[in-house]
């Protein structure tokens, strides 16, 4: 996929989460990494990260519970290729 240069990058961590959420990588109940973590997983800074899980949430693909991590709460998507 060729990056858009006109999008965040946070969002393009976001679209990129969302895909492995809908393809069902990230099943429903699956803890996302730490901020730390997602920013070394996609090259990014940690604050970079940070706004892609801000976005994920306003999206409704994720919620935060304080001191316990960030979890999947989307369902994937069905897929046609069956």
């Amino acid at each position: 996929m060729a990056e858009d240069p006109f999008v965040y990058v946070y969002v393009r961590v976001a679209d990129e989460v969302e895909a492995e959420i809908r393809s069902g990588r990230l099943p429903r109940g699956a803890r996302l990494p730490n901020e730390r973590d997602m920013g070394t997983q996609y090259g990014v800074a940690p604050g970079t990260a940070r706004r892609a899980v801000q976005e994920l949430r306003d999206r409704g693909l994720v919620v935060t519970l304080p001191n316990k991590g960030t979890f999947v709460v989307a369902e994937s998507s069905p897929t046609s290729e069956d």
